[in-house]
């Protein structure tokens, strides 16, 4: 299932200025970049008068055609990250943008891999926080 239309990030202007100035977050398999939401950049729905609907985080996924030629896996890719995120969303402090990019070979590893390196770089970001506070690092002293 697809992200809601509130958190679904939109525009060349705003995909631009995330691959300018988004902070970086690099795994194996996946590139996260975050920035701070500019809401005057979105393209607007519908009328010039309608402004975006407001929300805390909005999200896009690219995945290019050298990670797999066929569209048909790279939209599974693109509905299994979705349906992950709102799942899991994201809790910032702030209105904030983000941009998971998946890189050429990450086919070759598990989809639990790929979500669980998501997570990860959310974590690594401040935005997503382990439930009950602990962290595998904890887990694995005791």
């Amino acid at each position: 299932m697809a992200l809601p239309q509130q958190h679904r990030l939109k525009g060349r202007r705003v995909f631009d200025r995330l691959y300018r100035q988004g902070r970086r977050f690099q795994g194996p398999g996946l590139l996260l970049r975050v920035l701070a939401a500019e809401p005057s950049l979105l393209p607007h729905a519908g009328t010039p008068s309608t402004p975006p609907i407001a929300s805390p985080w909005r999200c896009g996924i690219v995945i290019s055609s050298k990670v797999s030629k066929l569209a048909v896996r790279r939209n599974r890719l693109r509905r299994l990250f979705h349906d992950h995120l709102r799942r899991h969303p994201p809790a910032p402090s702030q209105p904030l943008w983000l941009l998971i990019t998946l890189k050429p070979g990450c086919l070759e590893r598990s989809e639990d891999q790929l979500l669980g390196e998501c997570a990860q770089l959310l974590r690594q970001a401040g935005l997503l926080h382990d439930p009950g506070g602990q962290g595998g690092e904890q887990t694995r002293d005791q």
